[in-house]
């Protein structure tokens, strides 16, 4: 059966990773500081965990477990527990079509008392898409969908600070092997590392027993990926997190923890293109590329890419502030059994103008821990309302532990 709502947000997510290269910017939407900044791969940057998700996607410098693989793998040399597994699911964007899903695995094992390792796995389907040409004879069914998993080492630089570094495959899939308007595509493939820090201490004179911590995180650093037998490629979602979490031990049962989290794309912000004088409609040329008159080419190499998004907007550097996306989250926990959880995720109007508020809830019990977490947008009628995800923790060690005992 046709789906328009399928195929109208398949072509929107192909718009997005075509757009960095390819977009273009209006004299108006520069006024406006309508300039958001895109990517291909952009299901690398969902928050996979309930967790995090409950506190407004905060996640760089709070407590470990088994998802710090995702926002900051370093902390996992400090995590109580020897090993841990997680299980993630959230059906996306459920409110426009129901089959979208993304599936998170992620888990770690320490090796000695200052090192760990571990690795995730990510897949992110797009359900059932049916393919017409342009008189709208189908051309069949096909199941876009991403996936990307990665290993990483952690260890420790002191008894209070951390690194680690990780390393990733990615695969994208959206349209198999056919071709377009003369274009043949293929699945697109990349790779990339990530690099992060984490430091934790504790307030020595605090009336309230006070701990600390502070994260960084450099992710997707990697090549760019292409859909085409062309040359033309796309940056992928390379970013810069970095943030602080502070935890106050009420008493002996009630803790709070505050995160806050900033981040920002190290992606080349599109230009403003000259205009043709004798026909404004259209750009400028010299030598068949367009004239920029306000901002920098995209079309750079990766690690230049990087370093040029910190100056590049074509508004200057209070166009380069909306640029940064900020988490707050406030986490409680009860004996360390019951959690409750929420946050604020925002991003500026002119930087694609999400905003929303998020709930979450947690349980530990022995060796498993289960999380949830809701988010509502600030705006009606939004792509992302009534979002949910689900969390799954396990202790593996404990596992074997019951094991052993058992067979005694």
């Amino acid at each position: 059966m046709f789906n328009t709502q399928k195929i109208s947000l398949f072509l929107g997510i192909s718009f997005l990773i075509h757009s960095n290269i390819q977009g273009q910017i209006s004299r108006s939407q520069l006024a406006g500081q309508q300039n958001v900044i895109t990517s291909a791969v952009p299901f690398l940057t969902i928050t996979p965990d309930s967790r995090s998700a409950g506190m407004g996607d905060a996640g760089v410098a709070i407590s470990p477990d088994a998802n710090s693989v995702h926002w900051n793998p370093s902390k996992l040399v400090f995590a109580e527990k020897p090993t841990g597994f997680a299980i993630n699911y959230a059906p996306w964007l459920r409110s426009i079509v129901p089959d979208v899903h993304l599936s998170y695995l992620s888990g770690y094992s320490r090796i000695n008392k200052n090192s760990v390792v571990g690795g995730s796995f990510r897949y992110f389907s797009l359900g059932n898409i049916l393919f017409t040409d342009f008189q709208g004879n189908s051309t069949g069914n096909f199941e876009p969908n991403e996936l990307a998993f990665d290993g990483f080492y952690a260890t420790k630089l002191s008894d209070k600070m951390s690194l680690a570094v990780s390393l990733r495959f990615i695969y994208s899939n959206l349209t198999g092997t056919r071709t377009f308007n003369g274009t043949s595509t293929r699945p697109g493939i990349a790779g990339a590392g990530d690099v992060s820090w984490f430091y934790k201490d504790k307030l020595k004179k605090a009336k309230t027993p006070t701990s600390y911590a502070f994260g960084a995180a450099i992710t997707n650093l990697g090549s760019k990926i292409t859909y085409t037998v062309g040359e033309n490629a796309d940056f992928i979602p390379m970013n810069l997190r970095l943030g602080t979490a502070w935890t106050f031990d009420i008493d002996e049962f009630n803790s709070v923890t505050i995160a806050v989290d900033a981040n920002k794309l190290l992606v080349p912000t599109r230009p403003l293109y000259l205009k043709s004088i004798s026909n404004p409609a259209q750009d400028s040329f010299l030598n068949n590329e367009r004239v920029i008159e306000r901002g920098m080419d995209p079309n750079v190499p990766v690690l230049q890419g990087a370093m040029q998004s910190f100056y590049d907007a074509p508004g200057g550097f209070q166009e380069e502030m909306k640029e940064i996306m900020y988490s707050v989250g406030i986490e409680y926990w009860y004996d360390k059994v019951l959690a409750l959880r929420t946050g604020y995720f925002h991003e500026a109007d002119t930087k694609g103008m999400r905003k929303y508020l998020t709930f979450g809830a947690g349980i530990r019990y022995n060796v498993i821990g289960v999380d949830v977490a809701f988010l509502a947008p600030i705006q009606r009628s939004h792509p992302l309302q009534n979002q949910l995800r689900f969390s799954l923790l396990l202790d593996l060690a404990a596992f074997s532990d019951a094991g052993k005992l058992k067979s005694l």
